[in-house]
């Protein structure tokens, strides 16, 4: 049939495909959703267990449910939507475990899985072409070591990283890092030149915290003093992202004094610390696929199910539109994948990347 100049818009490609789809993906997602319910209220499998991959996933992203769980020497907290959250004492002795005889963990590897996770929990949340210009502080110890991992894969990611590294550690792990990021042209900026420079907020669109980990007791000294002070909220800092507990938070109580850093994304390692249940940002992960499920039968935890071959799991919070693919949200999911609402389209579409979802090809000409 000809085309004429008063043709209805409905007969474009686009047209039909956006009605098709608004029409398709409620369906769909009341579909999933009542299969989700009726799943949710059928017995658990005998064969489920931490991380385990599930074709349809519920509400919720654990793999069990209970009120509390007991470790071998003591109880293991629970949040409100099953993950176990554990003390440092407790931290500490799995990862004595993990590097011990019987499974066999050396400390880079466990850098290296940890560092992996928190860049890939960033990049879902703040993808590099929205959130480009990443600043990495790092500590003298293992959290300043996961930092600079992630520094390296968020490099391989697309991102423009620098790093701080204000006391290096002069240990051959460490140096091995700090290598791999010259050779990458992954520039260090010192401590000073952050205090004495622009706010960070407008030269920088993501902070990365690894600062302090579980182990660290006591007040920080300088020069952290000073960057804790720059991650304030007074001092209205960009977005951070906190490797396994806020740096300044009591690792069991959280933030004491109530005037810490406030980070939008808190990636938990392994399991989630007690001090994370007082954590209220939009964003929380854990990065714990490494661990065996031996260990987490002896110590009881409850982890999150991991989907795919993905290296964290969503424990809270939801998506950000065009943040970086899918994700694991409270919400109806297929296979791992969310089932997104007409409604976020029109706001992701303006984000998605050339190519994507693009029916130009399929047009008449």
């Amino acid at each position: 049939n000809k085309r004429t100049g008063g043709a209805s818009p409905s007969r474009h490609p686009r047209a039909r495909l956006h009605t098709l789809r608004s029409r398709l993906v409620p369906a769909c997602m009341t579909v999933v959703s009542q299969a989700s319910h009726h799943l949710s209220n059928r017995a658990k499998p005998a064969h489920s267990r931490p991380g385990a991959c599930s074709r349809v996933a519920g509400p919720r992203v654990v793999t069990r449910r209970t009120n509390f769980v007991r470790s071998s020497w003591n109880t293991t907290a629970m949040a409100d939507d099953g993950v176990s959250f554990v003390s440092a004492a407790q931290a500490k002795e799995i990862d004595e475990k993990l590097m011990g005889p019987e499974f066999g963990f050396s400390i880079d590897q466990l850098m290296e899985l940890a560092g992996l996770s928190v860049a890939s929990a960033l990049c879902e949340v703040y993808p590099p072409r929205s959130h480009s210009r990443v600043l990495v502080l790092c500590g003298p110890g293992n959290n300043g070591g996961d930092g600079l991992v992630a520094a390296r894969h968020l490099f391989h990611f697309g991102y423009e990283v620098e790093v701080c590294y204000p006391k290096r550690t002069d240990r051959p792990i460490y140096n091995g890092l700090v290598t791999q990021l010259s050779t990458l042209g992954i520039p260090f900026v010192d401590a000073e030149t952050l205090r004495g420079g622009d706010p960070l907020v407008t030269t920088r669109d993501v902070v990365v915290d690894a600062l302090f980990g579980f182990s660290f007791t006591g007040a920080p000294r300088a020069p952290f003093d000073a960057l804790l002070e720059l991650l304030n909220p007074r001092n209205s800092p960009p977005p951070i992202v906190a490797v396994d507990i806020p740096s300044g938070w009591s690792v069991d109580e959280g933030d004491e004094s109530g005037e810490g850093m406030r980070p939008e994304l808190l990636v938990s390692l392994t399991a989630p610390k007690l001090g994370a249940k007082t954590f209220k940002g939009p964003h929380h992960f854990v990065g714990g696929r490494f661990v065996p499920p031996a260990i987490a039968e002896e110590f009881e935890l409850v982890l999150p199910q991991y989907m795919g071959s993905d290296q964290c799991a969503r424990v809270s919070g939801l998506l950000t539109p065009g943040g970086g693919g899918f994700g694991f949200i409270k919400g109806p999911t297929m296979g791992g994948v969310l089932m997104k609402s007409p409604a976020n389209e029109s706001a992701e579409e303006a984000k998605r990347p050339p190519g994507y979802w693009d029916t130009s090809s399929d047009e008449d000409e």
